[in-house]
């Protein structure tokens, strides 16, 4: 259903799935990165392309440890790495690019902040023409209860809720679980 003409194909995004952005205390960490682990494999088996997407800013500095994806996950040589600066994986990258590319119109989202980077993308991809389907059971966020943010849980079970019912003319957004998602 997306806006954009002769776009049929739909890819994986994998964002921000990083050593220092996937901190112990996320909420189901291990279950998340195993989720993503089995779409990326599935994504693979149906020959959808997975575009990874890593943040670096003056904190995940590139080529530090904290940077670097998390080692449960492991990119080919021949799936596009997107890095970006801004919370939109979209905004001031070359995504846009890589997706008209592979003639992608829709989007299956995956990886961290939920109420950072994910929610960001999200907007960003129906505010561009894709469809956008969050998959929740594989997204999380780290605790910032401490700065008047609610618990990690309730921003990841809100996010769902919100994006569930997410739509623009022409696109839709939407949420699954890990063994709901079709390539």
């Amino acid at each position: 259903m997306t806006t954009l003409p002769h776009r049929p194909h739909t890819a994986l995004l994998v964002i921000d799935v990083q050593n220092g952005v996937m901190v112990p205390s996320s909420p189901n960490r291990e279950h998340v990165i195993a989720n993503i682990g089995t779409l990326i494999d599935e994504a693979r088996a149906a020959d959808v392309p997975v575009l990874w997407v890593q943040h670096q800013d003056e904190e995940l500095v590139p080529g530090t440890e904290i940077w670097e994806y998390v080692p449960e996950l492991k990119r080919l040589d021949s799936e596009p790495l997107i890095a970006k600066r801004y919370r939109d994986s979209f905004e001031d990258t070359d995504l846009e690019t890589v997706l008209a590319e592979r003639g992608v119109g829709r989007l299956v989202v995956t990886g961290a902040q939920t109420d950072f980077c994910i929610r960001s993308t999200l907007h960003g991809a129906l505010a561009r023409g894709y469809d956008a389907t969050l998959v929740a059971d594989a997204h999380t966020t780290e605790d910032l209860t401490e700065y008047g943010a609610p618990a990690p849980e309730q921003v990841i079970a809100h996010t769902n809720l919100y994006w569930n019912g997410q739509h623009a003319p022409g696109r839709k957004g939407g949420t699954v679980n890990t063994a709901e998602v079709t390539f």
